[in-house]
């Protein structure tokens, strides 16, 4: 077990945003956040990595408590990707080479040097190394954060919403890629998502958020008609297509008339 989540609560301005989560997370896994805007999927992955710090529970990451452990420590073991990245006037190379700053001790070393041309491989992005982030597009802005969290070599990775700024063809290809790594790295990934369909085809287990509440949790068999018009007040119809479960919204107007 990699990740291991108790009773975990958050407050804002005296405001419960969570309540007793709980949830563990093995090596080779990626659990998917779903929920509507507003819930608090964004809020629990801070908390998963001390941005914010929860009024109660607790976290362990590798068998070590979150709340004992400093900044660097945290950051060699877990990789994090917001939803807006910032930008700055930085070539893409050295932006991802920020990334390795947990493991630097004196200067970056040939290894350091190797792990972030490894990444831009497999990421596809060799053209955009020494392209300014400020002149890049969402996509390709979204590209480089991925890359920095996984040049951390970190046990596990937080996505928020990883793949908001990509077209199609780049969604499946980040997630595949995150797939890959998760399995043949064997470490684990927590992605907050908004698209069903894709956390569906990507992800092995779910955590349904309502009311800042774990709602549901557990496989694929969690992801309902009824679970997902409880949570998003929708009525939807699951089915396959070319073996895959999709999830079609049913009609709109009954929700909305609710």
């Amino acid at each position: 077990m990699i990740l291991s989540v108790e009773e975990l609560e958050f407050l804002y301005r005296n405001r419960k945003v969570l309540h007793e989560i709980a949830f563990s997370i093995d090596e080779g896994e990626i659990v998917a956040i779903l929920g509507p805007n507003g819930v608090g999927k964004t809020t629990l992955l801070k908390c998963l990595n001390r941005i914010l710090r929860p009024k109660g529970g607790t976290v362990h990451l590798d068998g070590n408590n979150l709340f004992d452990l400093g900044t660097m420590e945290i950051a060699r073991l877990v990789g994090y990707v917001p939803q807006r990245v910032e930008t700055g006037r930085l070539t893409a190379f050295d932006a991802v080479l920020l990334g390795r700053r947990p493991h630097i001790k004196w200067d970056v070393t040939e290894k350091d040097l190797q792990i972030v041309d490894s990444v831009f491989r497999l990421l596809s992005m060799e053209k955009l190394r020494l392209t300014y982030i400020d002149e890049m597009s969402g996509g390709e802005l979204q590209k480089v954060a991925i890359a920095r969290s996984l040049v951390q070599e970190p046990k596990v990775l937080l996505l928020d919403e990883p793949t908001s700024s990509l077209d199609l063809r780049n969604q499946v290809e980040i997630l595949a890629i995150i797939r890959q790594i998760v399995l043949e790295h064997g470490i684990a990934a927590v992605m907050t998502m908004h698209d069903l369909n894709q956390a569906l085809r990507y992800a092995d287990r779910f955590i349904l958020l309502k009311d800042g509440k774990v709602h549901a949790h557990g496989g694929a068999e969690v992801i309902t008609p009824q679970v997902i018009e409880e949570v998003y007040g929708l009525p939807v119809v699951i089915g396959e297509i070319a073996g895959m479960r999709c999830v079609v919204p049913g009609n709109p107007e009954v929700a909305l008339v609710k």
